[in-house]
């Protein structure tokens, strides 16, 4: 999958084969805010005034934009993969927040 990133908000990017264009979507948001571009720059335009819209129209409104995330993430594991968790975060000198976010960033990275 490809992703282009402005202002705090990810698109989703995907090439249409029948209409020969880049199509793009935000993601994590409820609100659905779509664009598309013949070309990487056309795309990249429209994913700018896009977002740009997107905020103007929901002030506009008089509600908030939806942002992507909080920064706050609830994991249920089970107990062993949290006593794991603990110990490779004490061997590091790491709260296992700053270890999580570390390794779960380093994944989100790669994908």
């Amino acid at each position: 999958m490809n992703k282009m990133q402005y202002r705090g908000y990810t698109a989703r990017i995907e090439f249409d084969e029948d209409d020969r264009i880049f199509v793009g979507h935000l993601a994590g948001i409820k609100d659905i805010v779509g664009f598309h571009g013949t070309t990487v720059d056309e795309l990249e335009s429209a994913f700018h005034e896009s977002v740009d819209a997107y905020i103007a129209i929901s002030e506009e409104q008089g509600r908030r934009p939806q942002k992507p995330y909080s920064g706050r993430l609830m994991l249920r594991v089970s107990p062993e993969v949290h006593s794991a968790v603990a110990t490779a975060a004490g061997v590091q000198g790491k709260s296992i927040n700053q270890w999580a976010s570390e390794v779960l960033g380093k994944a989100a990275s790669q994908s």
